[in-house]
Order: C-alpha cells, then sequence, then structure tokens
C-alpha cells in the first residue's frame, strides 16, 4: 500500500510539473498588414508581425527580427508546402517563457512571388538571367517598412533580420552592407552559391562592426550546401568572428525543408537574443 501511494503521488508530480509548465508558455500574439505597398520594389506583400507575450500589458521596449519568406513562417495554411512552416511563433513562445532567449518581435516579410529571386539576390547572375535586387529591398525594409513598424509597436534599435536559403542568402547581405542597422543576423541554409559564391567576395570585403550571427545548415541537403556553408564559417572567422558572435550548427538530419528549420528555429533565436 505504501509503494502504492509512492508511485502516485510520483505519477502526480510529474503530472502536475507538465501542466504547470503548460500553463506557463504563454502565447504572443500575431497582427498583420495585409497589403504592404513598396514605391521602392513598385509591388504589395502581406507582413505578419508576432508581439511576445505581454507585450500587451506594458511599455517595454524589444529588439526586431525581420525574417524573409514570412508566409512559412507562422501559418501552415500558407506555407510553400501547406502545414509544413516554421512554427516560430510556438519556438519564440518556449524560449522566451522559460527564458532561454529575450523577448523580441518577429517582423515576417512576405516575399514577392515570381520577384522573389531578384529580390533576395545581391547580383545578376547571366547564366541565370536573373538577381541582383537586394540592394533595392534593404532600402524597401530600412526606409519603407522599418519606418511603421516602429511607429506601430514599442522597438528599439536593435535590428535583426534573417532568413533561411535565398532568404538567408538576403539576411547575410544586409547585415554584411548595413550592419549599422542589422546587428543580429539568422542564416539558416544560405544559398552561397548564387553566382559563383559572390557572397564570399563580399565577407572578405567587411570592415563593418560585426553582427552577431547565426549560421547552421543540414547534413542532407547535400555535399556542395554543407561545403558552401563550411566554406562561409571559414571566411567569417577568417573576418574575426568568434564563438562569442558566430553560432555554427550542423544538424545531421536536416534537409532544405521548413520542417528542417522549424526544429533549428529556437537554437537562432536563442543564439540571437540570448538572456541577460
Amino acid at each position: 500500500m505504501r509503494e502504492m501511494r509512492e508511485t502516485l503521488r510520483a505519477t502526480f508530480g510529474r503530472v502536475l510539473g507538465i501542466e504547470n509548465r503548460r500553463r506557463a508558455l504563454r502565447p504572443g500574439q500575431l497582427e498583420s498588414i495585409a497589403s504592404f505597398q513598396s514605391k521602392i520594389l513598385d509591388n504589395t506583400r502581406q507582413i505578419t508581425i508576432y508581439l511576445p507575450p505581454g507585450y500587451e500589458r506594458g511599455d517595454a521596449r524589444y529588439p526586431a527580427l525581420y525574417v524573409q519568406d514570412g508566409q512559412n513562417l507562422f501559418e501552415p495554411a500558407r506555407a510553400f508546402i501547406p502545414g509544413q512552416h516554421w512554427r516560430l511563433d510556438e519556438a519564440a513562445n518556449a524560449a522566451i517563457s522559460e527564458r532561454t532567449a529575450r523577448p523580441m518581435i518577429i517582423v515576417a516579410v512576405d516575399h514577392a512571388g515570381p520577384e522573389r529571386i531578384d529580390e533576395y539576390t545581391p547580383t545578376y547572375d547571366p547564366s541565370r538571367q536573373a538577381g541582383g535586387r537586394a540592394g533595392d529591398y534593404a532600402l524597401m525594409l530600412i526606409e519603407e517598412l522599418k519606418p511603421v513598424i516602429d511607429a506601430r509597436y514599442r522597438t528599439l534599435p536593435d535590428t535583426a533580420a534573417g532568413g533561411s536559403s535565398l532568404g538567408g542568402l538576403v539576411s547575410l547581405y544586409l547585415g554584411l552592407t548595413r550592419p549599422e542597422i542589422f546587428s543580429r543576423l539568422g542564416v539558416m541554409s544560405p544559398s552561397v552559391w548564387w553566382n559563383n559564391r559572390t557572397i564570399l567576395k563580399t565577407v572578405d570585403r567587411f570592415a563593418g562592426p560585426r553582427p552577431r550571427l547565426w549560421l547552421d545548415v543540414g547534413g542532407r541537403e547535400g555535399r556542395d550546401t554543407l561545403r558552401d556553408a563550411r566554406a562561409l564559417r571559414d571566411r567569417l572567422q577568417n573576418e574575426g568572428w568568434t564563438d562569442a558572435d558566430l553560432g555554427y550548427f550542423e544538424d545531421p538530419r536536416g534537409d532544405h525543408s521548413e520542417r528542417a528549420w522549424a526544429r533549428r528555429a529556437r537554437k537562432m533565436l536563442e543564439f540571437l537574443y540570448p538572456p541577460v
């Protein structure tokens, strides 16, 4: 009988602990700008904004993270493959509630459909007859979108950029060319291959303040992608990045998919926004 009571007490304790943890994971809020119009790019896209737990109850200000391919981040029905999204709000809720990351505002910027490849690449690639509007895309974020977000929400000057694949490439470009604005970068499975790996030359020319930078890649993304990510890591280290401001992670099971990036999203947030 005594052993039965102890077993029941232990079981009840575990269940209570799980329930308490569930209650502790407070959700953030999602808001949206359905049709954000850019004069610089001459197009319109949806912007989705994640506000961290407790945002509505105080007057604190938060750093803002601008993530590309916004349709893939929060809503399963809008993802490239329906049902496969980053679950980025869930990752942020868990990290913030468990205090493994500081609270942040996440600004999810939808891509522009057929114009995505041009906007997310820094140079024109003659072999593909495409690309080269990343500079204009940067101006859209800095001169058009960021002022709207800063006016509507309680942001801090501490601004970050993040994304995967071509979205990771353009996020890296943003930090290398405008480090005075984008001081943190989440670069997941970046398309280093674009135009004969021209982004590596941009790294070699970098001379600004080093952004805090998360870089990752999946082991199942192919030999060339893995080689390119390692080459990028090595170039960054040659330019002065150390373990203090460069987080590098290889996921042995990771392929090139939203599902794989979802598994690493929390790690990325925790590196970019470590608890104080």
